[in-house]
């Protein structure tokens, strides 16, 4: 393909100045020409999804809000044409969960995972690195951040992923993507290797561990990405990565114009770039491509009817060169505009204008997913059954007529919420931090319970008999 060979071969040569030609290194060209490239068979359908959030990530400046609010009922309604059958497998990719918003942001993504598994979806996160100024660089920070996130969403069977950090190869636009942080692919690395060490230790066997590389930078930027990635990682970090994913946007980021139909030749170049790239940290081909964002924004110049064509291009370069570079998964980005009114087409990659209309695109996708997805499934069965949390209800005494209550045990990480109680009386609000503890004062014979909320819904109840402060069998816990 003229055009990617070309952009290529310029970005190679800005690459290659005088001063460092010596160190550089072409880097992985791949393929350039689709139809050079075998389709080979044997692969299993794609599992279709999409990113549902309106927002997306700025280049260079702050983040534009949408124009018009969230709509819950015409957001699922919308989600629900596009999977077709409620049993089919349909993944939506949770995108701006920025470790910066702390105990908020989680609470905020505990409710939208809730909310999408509740209604049979699947759901993956984009766990973004997007530190605090207070919080960038601290690796050991981070990764207790995101064992604590494995441990509270890994525990809801319809959470299948989590991509650790985003676009680590791109490094000027923090709002989109977390490169330009420092340290962040020791983030990348690191975040990874404690991801899939607490996934194995809750036994969350449906929840699979990734990251993702946009396509593309300059060859040179990407050679020392992944060499970086190579030498903070080793064998640890290869074991740990359960699949790798694919930000690819021909025609409109890389390269940045394509001739009606080159899109093809777009995506596998990305694809096969991936695959070149991978081996630099020894990546093997049998772990599986996600294409995690993938889309064609709406503009004064990009027609609606040019965005369902490219649509079909991409979907189809995908689905036909799928057993060639193992790719398992495919996702739109994203379902509705932020903004339909504006000339930056950032805030227009939407199958859905702001106010929910579709545009063509929206039925033609509908159409791939309904022929081209994966067998029909109750996807949240697969993890298997849900066991008894390890949970416990432990006193201390302040005073004579004072104890501190708290709800702990292993399993700490599932709790979304308590509320105590004392002889039936509540005792203060529901507590939704860790830890989960609360001073009360007791009056004569007591009895104190802790209402427990998990992450995957359920509710328990831990119960003790208290008189005065006097210490207590603690019961096991009823689900």
């Amino acid at each position: 393909m003229r055009r990617i060979a070309a952009a290529l071969a310029a970005a190679t040569a800005l690459a290659l100045t005088p001063a460092t030609a010596h160190a550089q290194d072409p880097g992985c060209v791949a393929e350039t020409e689709a139809e050079s490239v075998p389709q080979k068979p044997g692969a299993a359908p794609l599992r279709f999804g999409i990113t549902p959030g309106v927002q997306t990530g700025q280049l260079g400046g702050p983040p534009s809000p949408p124009r018009t609010p969230e709509d819950p009922a015409q957001h699922l309604a919308k989600l629900d044409q596009l999977r077709g059958d409620p049993a089919r497998p349909f993944v939506l990719r949770l995108h701006r969960f920025f470790w910066s918003d702390g105990e908020e942001g989680v609470q905020r993504f505990l409710a939208l995972a809730d909310r999408y598994t509740s209604h049979g979806y699947l759901v993956e996160l984009q766990l973004r690195y997007h530190p605090s100024a207070e919080q960038e660089g601290d690796i050991a920070a981070w990764t207790k951040h995101v064992r604590d996130v494995v441990a509270r969403f890994g525990a809801n069977p319809g959470v299948v992923a989590i991509q650790v950090t985003n676009e680590v190869n791109l490094t000027y636009s923090p709002d989109s993507s977390d490169g330009s942080y420092a340290n962040a692919r020791d983030a990348l690395v690191q975040g990874v290797v404690a991801a899939k060490d607490e996934a194995v230790k809750h036994g969350y066997q449906q929840l699979k561990i990734g990251f993702n590389w946009a396509y593309r930078s300059d060859p040179a930027s990407e050679t020392s990405f992944w060499n970086g990635v190579r030498d903070k990682g080793g064998e640890p970090f290869t074991r740990a990565v359960d699949w790798i994913g694919l930000d690819a946007y021909p025609g409109t980021f890389f390269p940045p114009a394509e001739a009606p139909g080159e899109e093809r030749d777009g995506m596998v170049n990305a694809m096969s770039a991936l695959r070149c790239y991978a081996q630099i940290p020894g990546i093997p081909g049998t772990v599986p491509i996600h294409v995690e964002e993938n889309g064609w924004p709406t503009s004064p110049t990009r027609s609606e009817e040019d965005q369902a064509r490219v649509l079909d291009t991409l979907v189809g370069a995908v689905d036909d060169f799928k057993g060639t570079y193992n790719v398992s998964d495919y996702r739109w980005f994203n379902l509705r505009d932020g903004d339909s009114t504006s000339p930056n087409m950032g805030v227009r990659y939407g199958l859905l204008r702001d106010d929910y209309s579709p545009k063509p695109a929206f039925g033609r996708y509908a159409r791939h997913v309904q022929a081209l997805s994966a067998p029909l499934a109750t996807a949240p069965a697969a993890a298997g059954p849900r066991r008894k949390p390890r949970l416990s209800l432990t006193v201390r005494c302040r005073s004579r007529r004072s104890i501190r209550a708290r709800v702990g045990g292993r399993d700490r990480g599932l709790i979304r919420s308590v509320r105590f109680s004392l002889d039936g009386r509540r005792a203060g609000r529901a507590e939704t931090r860790a830890p989960f503890g609360r001073r009360i004062k007791l009056r004569g014979r007591t009895r104190l319970k802790a209402r427990v909320r998990l992450t995957d819904g359920r509710r328990l109840t831990l119960r003790r008999g208290l008189r005065g402060c006097t210490r207590a069998v603690v019961r096991e816990p009823r689900v």
